[in-house]
């Protein structure tokens, strides 16, 4: 029987590595593309093994180490060898999960040192000037709009955006279901001034010649289909640029703005890690125990998009 090159037989190792994959998608609820980069690091690790001429079960902390060290030596960037050897550090899990291995060579295997940067801020100014930079006699001016709001007052991910359904949204309640991470589901508040942007949308919505199979998603694209992340990305990049805005900004700095004002709003830091769907060194329990209209009252009250809102209405009718 041939082996591998990793010192099993070849059957044997196709078979681990199928039933890793399948772990990662069962277990570890990983999304597609998580899942795919874990694969394509572990390829890495079994084809530094086969050159090294290491058999699977025979490797050590310090087999691991001289990989790490190659991926150092080859210009790969900082965060991206945390991230292999993560990876790594996962299929060594799963060998111990599984039996294959009694001990963890990559127990101690370290990471290289990340320096932390915080990403860019938006000022509630300067998000009031991209937004009033769309020109809402476009066809997509004021879906843009809706976008841009949701955005801002729900602190999305900018992949959650573009899967918002029409059959998720509660907005006479004020939520909306959002799936995030590892298909994990979470019910956000929406404030009434994003509601009242959708709302306006909709007429023009109703008017796109809808494909089939996007008949429930929000936010569509002229040919009918939902919206991509980099259709996303293009977008808030020219309205920034129209807007005379000179911070790299993407979908993500209104997600992080959005944290950053409520936080020094003085709203609940737990909630705001609940509305952001964090997993975070506290247990996720936590979160579990906080009032969902609690929650909605804390981003309501805080969020300075919905402050404006509110004085904007009272000034209508001379409260």
């Amino acid at each position: 029987m041939k082996t591998s090159g990793y010192g099993v037989k070849k059957d044997e190792m196709s078979g681990i590595i199928k039933r890793y994959q399948q772990y990662l998608k069962l277990e570890k609820a990983l999304a597609k593309n998580t899942l795919d980069a874990y694969l394509t690091d572990l390829d890495k690790l079994l084809s530094f093994l086969i050159l090294e001429n290491i058999a699977l079960p025979d490797v050590t902390l310090d087999d691991l180490q001289r990989f790490a060290a190659g991926l150092h030596d080859i210009g790969i960037h900082a965060r991206s060898q945390a991230r292999i050897l993560s990876g790594i550090k996962s299929f060594f899990n799963f060998l111990i999960f599984t039996d294959y291995l009694e001990a963890d060579p990559s127990e101690l295997l370290e990471g290289p040192k990340i320096g932390f940067k915080l990403p860019e801020v938006l000022t509630v100014e300067e998000i009031d000037t991209i937004i009033g930079a769309i020109d809402l006699s476009k066809n997509e001016g004021q879906r843009n709009k809706a976008i841009l709001e949701t955005l801002y007052s729900c602190g999305l991910r900018v992949s959650e955006l573009t899967h918002l359904k029409l059959s998720e949204l509660y907005l006479d309640e004020g939520f909306i279901k959002v799936e995030g991470k590892g298909s994990k589901q979470r019910l956000v508040p929406i404030s009434p001034k994003a509601i009242n942007e959708i709302k306006l949308y909709m007429p023009d919505r109703n008017l796109i010649a809808v494909k089939k199979e996007f008949e429930d998603y929000l936010f569509l694209s002229r040919r009918g289909t939902n919206l991509s992340r980099i259709m996303i990305f293009h977008v808030i990049k020219e309205l920034a640029m129209v807007a005379g805005i000179k911070k790299n900004i993407s979908p993500h700095t209104f997600r992080h703005s959005f944290a950053t004002h409520l936080l020094e709003g003085g709203a609940n830091l737990r909630a705001i890690q609940s509305m952001l769907g964090h997993e975070t060194i506290a247990t996720t329990e936590i979160y579990t125990h906080i009032d969902r209209n609690m929650l909605r009252s804390e981003i309501i009250e805080h969020h300075p998009r919905n402050i404006k809102y509110r004085n904007k209405d009272a000034t209508k009718t001379g409260q």
